[in-house]
């Protein structure tokens, strides 16, 4: 090798190491050890996406550290205030990349592997059709089956009169510009709206602009170092891209300098699968991080169905999020299906043969403080036939029809759980986890002697259930094994037990029980309490906040919960104490922060909650039931289909006669529900990170 060269490597590396150090001396450790490196974008798995991460490299003090990917040297790593260094690395190939840092002669290798942009990476093979929807965000047409258009940037600013307004040039300062508030700071009230399409989804990130363009490397001025995730609402079939995220420019946010990202299939109704919605999250942060940089925590926010993205990516992918925030939530798709078509049933029921009970006993055997709630359910969230959810997108033409296109699109619920389910061979339809054989409808209304035995038996005898294709029959609805298992499994119903048990939450309930139709109704607060404390042992991580429907309460609350989560994850970040994860997040919650209700916009008051509700809120917020809770099954509602046991009379504290006592074995031949033992695939173990395949 000649002199010259060699020279030039010499430049080259001296090059290199002068990218990724930072000016002046280096203090070498005492015990120099081996350099690790983590992956900064994801949480850390090794699982990345798009062809680039963002790593972060720890070393014994501050010396030369050496990186190369697949063998090829890379540079521009910045030293971090903590010591680390971190950069992007580009040109990673699909599959596996072989990183390497080495530092003081001692070496780390770390695989990672690289997914597409357009998926998956862990969520499974993706529904075909899947119709796109670009266009609704402005972006270039796109096509099957990846749906993908060029990522586009614009800005808009807020106005003193307090509405966002598109802005053509950020350089510019309109006259009517408002200020943020960042860190007490006072910046110009320029968004940056990053629009593009990651995992077949449409994403929307956006932060306050500071006159420069975003680096993960370059901390942004007008950026708070938070990211606030927000989920969408709903729940349908799915088979098409969506028209709307969970929505960035909210002012409660950008107004104080947090970050805030969503994308089209993190809204349930346009896609009700978690996985699919985990995967996005992760997938859109991901990139959010390699624009911006590591956030310092991630908050999860969203109404109703985005309630249910949150608890249930929380327990299952956790990582992607650090503290939630759902707002009317439900603990999970399964146990508020199972309620749902419950009342469809009971609907049913009343508008027929059990039309002669009273409005009283009608509300006794649902339990909701409104049957009005019972209907809202029958109306509002039917995912059990074939079409009645799917979306105008989809052409009536692609649609599952008996006869004429059995083969067509299905938009149920099940049909969004194929990956995790199956499908019958012999109906087409993915395996369904509905089951009521046993449930004793009722049960609570005929123990406190507000119905009759013969009404007991009578509604028992023609509730019915659901055949394959989702219509209400004769026959009671017997859930498939198969089905039953993987949603325990897979912690499709929530355990809570998995990542929730160190995530802090606010459940922020806004009280609904009495509005007509409506189906966010308090209860399923306490469901998820409940679920939590069998669980866990333990609710120390779970604060509930009751607001009522009223714009000015609801925006108090809002404020609020998102100060307390950021002074909570703060506090947590800030322990360095050797206390697990779960002890940090109970010790760490404010002094200030605990169960609470709102009787005036000003007055807020603390009390724990319990159920039925008690103390100086119970008057302004009661708490209803429903109808499962009513025929009997404990308060965290973890049962699918229940365990059995024979008909004993002598447990029911009223007297059916010889003939009532015939009837009622034939209504229940295979014997009544046995809460007191788990039902079958309950006891299932289930774990985090569950990754399916994409063939």
């Amino acid at each position: 090798m000649g002199r010259t060269f060699r020279s030039a490597i010499a430049l080259a590396c001296a090059a290199l190491m002068a990218a990724i150090l930072p000016p002046g001396g280096i203090a070498a450790a005492d015990t120099p050890r081996a350099p690790a490196i983590a992956v900064a974008s994801t949480p850390d798995r090794g699982q990345v996406s798009g062809g680039d991460a963002l790593l972060r490299i720890t070393a014994a003090g501050s010396g030369p550290v050496t990186v190369t990917v697949n063998g090829h040297l890379t540079g521009g790593f910045v030293r971090q205030p903590d010591g680390s260094l971190l950069g992007r690395v580009d040109g990673l190939k699909e599959g596996g990349n072989h990183v390497t840092a080495a530092s003081h002669g001692r070496t780390a290798t770390r695989t990672l592997v690289n997914h597409p942009t357009t998926g998956p990476v862990f969520a499974g093979r993706q529904p075909l059709p899947f119709y796109c929807e670009t266009a609704a965000f402005g972006l270039a047409p796109a096509h099957q089956p990846d749906c993908s258009a060029p990522t586009t940037v614009h800005y808009t600013y807020r106005s003193r009169t307090g509405a966002f307004v598109p802005l053509a040039d950020p350089a510019q300062r309109p006259l009517d510009l408002a200020d943020a508030t960042v860190a007490g700071r006072k910046v110009p009230y320029i968004v940056r709206v990053e629009t593009g399409t990651i995992d077949r989804a449409v994403f929307e990130t956006a932060a306050l602009y500071d006159g420069t363009a975003p680096s993960p490397l370059r901390r942004n001025q007008s950026w708070n170092e938070r990211l606030v995730y927000v989920f969408g609402g709903g729940c349908a079939g799915g088979h098409h891209q969506g028209a709307q995220t969970g929505g960035v420019l909210n002012d409660l946010f950008l107004s104080q300098g947090y970050a805030v990202a969503s994308s089209t299939l993190n809204v349930l109704e346009t896609n009700c699968n978690i996985p699919t919605s985990a995967e996005a999250a992760m997938m859109v942060k991901e990139h959010f991080t390699e624009t911006y940089g590591p956030p310092v925590h991630t908050i999860g926010w969203g109404v109703s169905g985005g309630g249910i993205q949150q608890y249930t990516i929380a327990d299952s992918y956790p990582g992607i999020l650090d503290g939630i925030i759902p707002t009317v939530g439900f603990p999970d798709t399964f146990t508020a299906e199972k309620v749902s078509s419950d009342c469809q049933l009971l609907v049913r029921y009343f508008s027929g043969t059990g039309g002669t009970l009273t409005p009283a006993q009608r509300d006794a055997v649902a339990g909701f403080l409104e049957f009005g709630t019972c209907i809202g359910m029958d109306q509002t969230i039917d995912l059990r036939q074939p079409t009645v959810r799917c979306d105008k997108s989809i052409p009536l033409t692609a649609r599952w029809h008996a006869t004429l296109n059995p083969g067509g699109v299905k938009c149920t619920l099940m049909e969004a759980y194929a990956n995790q389910f199956g499908r019958d061979p012999d109906t087409g339809f993915v395996h369904s986890t509905l089951d009521n054989v046993g449930v004793q409808y009722g049960l609570k209304a005929l123990t406190s002697k507000q119905i009759s035995p013969a009404q007991f038996i009578a509604l028992n005898a023609a509730i019915g259930g659901y055949d394959a294709q989702g219509a209400p029959s004769a026959q009671r609805s017997a859930a498939d094994p198969q089905a039953v298992n993987a949603a325990y499994c897979d912690d499709l119903v929530n355990s809570m037990r998995l990542g929730l048990r160190s995530t802090p939450i606010i459940d922020h309930r806004v009280y609904m029980d009495r509005v007509p139709l409506d189906v966010h109704t308090a209860q399923w607060s306490y469901i998820v309490r409940a679920r939590l404390k069998a669980a866990n042992g333990t609710t120390a991580n779970h604060v509930i906040v009751e607001s009522q429907l009223v714009l000015s309460p609801t925006q108090t609350a809002d404020a609020y919960v998102l100060a307390s989560m950021d002074r909570w994850l703060t506090n947590i970040g800030a322990d360095d104490s050797a206390r697990s994860r779960q002890a940090k997040v109970a010790a760490d919650k404010p002094a200030d922060l605990s169960d609470a209700c709102y009787l005036a916009p000003d007055r807020r008051v603390s009390t724990p909650w319990t159920y039925p509700a008690s103390g100086p809120c119970a008057a302004d917020y009661p708490i209803g039931s429903d109808p499962r809770l009513q025929a009997g099954e404990p308060l965290a509602q973890t049962t699918l289909q229940c365990a059995l046991r024979p008909l004993d009379f002598t447990a029911y504290p009223v007297r059916f006669t010889p003939a009532e006592q015939h009837r009622l074995r034939t209504v229940f031949p295979t014997g009544v529900c046995d809460y007191t033992r788990p039902g079958p695939g309950e006891n299932q173990q289930p774990h985090t990170w569950k990754e399916y395949s994409a063939h």
